[in-house]
């Protein structure tokens, strides 16, 4: 009988390639800042490596037809979106998705509208495709971030031809629901917008009753407008394999973007086309105990924060991300001060929010409980 992961087994990775924990090497500081997990990924997606490794041969390599076909169930079996297999283009990973997004899309000196906080390549995709960044900031209301309607509106221009949304959102956590999904879906329709979704983390959905509902799957009209980005490496963590891929059911809008792509864009890796198919055919059972894992370290971090002077968080719904408002501390440098503590978080101001921080939770638990241990006792320290 298999035991199953053990999440509380560290994992050692000081000293090796990870970029995560080498930010710090030689310091007494505990990385709890870029989007990866410390757990080893699923058996199921290392013996498929392990059986591609021994087979020897690594050359040029194409996508097949068991790769695709799993990729189309999983959305069928998670999501019940049902695709067409030529609707996928393989990236190698996200952020190209979204760099590539902002260059399909319009003409240079177009505008791109996001909403902030937002994750730093959303800032700067528009940049590297000589757009014009606008951004409309969400509201936390009642312990929830919520897109500002009237703001988003507020802030499209004549010029304006492509909206990037988040969902589930980093760094909130958000998941949006179906109400707040149609009305992007008509402004969409309104201002002749492409939508250029990120939903990478949309398997990992940690409130109960809560669903992810991507938006291109509520019907054909905003489907047309659409490009959804996901890949396996978030909810699997595999992130460091290079593998993604955009969904773009409207044939021109995925010429486009093909296009935007065309030599300067190289396929995925085979690791990771291995490693995606067998997260999505035989990773179940290891997400559905991640998901309690996590839920467990969410909760842990959420009622340590609420114990802490000057620090704020609303529970996320979804990712292993908490996102901390520590602007009633009046500390200059939130981010600064915590890894003088011991603890290295994301800065907020790359999320375009000044005086915030984020909390990678997706860790053992000894290791999240000593991060709170140590902010805690910075913040209760005279002076």
């Amino acid at each position: 009988m298999s035991i199953g992961p053990d999440f509380d087994a560290p994992a050692e990775r000081h000293g090796g390639d990870s970029l995560k924990w080498n930010r710090y090497g030689g310091r007494d500081v505990l990385p709890m800042w870029v989007a990866d997990m410390d757990f080893r990924a699923p058996e199921a997606v290392l013996d498929a490596l392990h059986r591609r490794v021994e087979h020897g041969v690594f050359g040029y390599a194409r996508p097949w037809a068991s790769l695709v076909e799993a990729v189309v169930e999983a959305l069928a079996r998670d999501h019940r979106w049902r695709i067409e297999p030529d609707w996928l283009i393989w990236l190698p990973g996200l952020v190209t998705g979204l760099n590539v997004a902002c260059r399909a899309v319009g003409e240079p000196g177009d505008a791109v509208l996001t909403c902030t906080p937002i994750y730093p390549p959303f800032l700067s995709a528009p940049r590297h495709a000589a757009r014009v960044l606008a951004t409309a900031p969400l509201e936390c209301r009642e312990g929830r971030w919520e897109p500002d309607f009237e703001r988003i509106e507020g802030a499209l221009t004549p010029r304006t031809r492509l909206l990037l949304l988040c969902n589930p959102h980093n760094p909130t956590g958000r998941v949006l629901d179906v109400g707040e999904l149609r009305r992007i879906a008509g402004l969409a329709e309104r201002h002749d917008l492409v939508v250029c979704s990120d939903e990478i983390h949309c398997g990992l959905v940690l409130e109960p009753g809560c669903e992810h509902i991507p938006l291109a799957s509520l019907d054909p009209a905003i489907a047309r407008r659409t490009i959804t980005l996901m890949a396996a490496s978030k909810t699997y963590n595999l992130p460091g394999l290079g593998c993604a891929f955009a969904i773009v059911p409207d044939p021109e809008l995925r010429r486009s973007f093909r296009a935007a792509m065309a030599g300067i864009v190289p396929d995925p890796g085979i690791m990771g086309w291995v490693a995606t198919e067998a997260a999505c055919r035989h990773g179940e059972r290891w997400r559905s105990r991640l998901i309690e894992y996590l839920r467990g370290n969410r909760d842990r971090a959420m009622a340590a924060i609420a114990t802490m002077p000057g620090l704020e968080a609303c529970a996320p719904q979804a990712t292993f991300l908490a996102w901390i408002d520590a602007r009633a501390t009046e500390l200059a440098d939130p981010a600064a001060f915590f890894e003088s503590a011991g603890v290295g978080l994301s800065d907020g101001r790359d999320f375009a929010a000044p005086g915030y921080v984020r909390l990678n939770f997706g860790c053992p638990r000894a290791l999240l409980e000593e991060a709170l241990r140590r902010m805690r006792l910075a913040l209760d320290r005279p002076g």
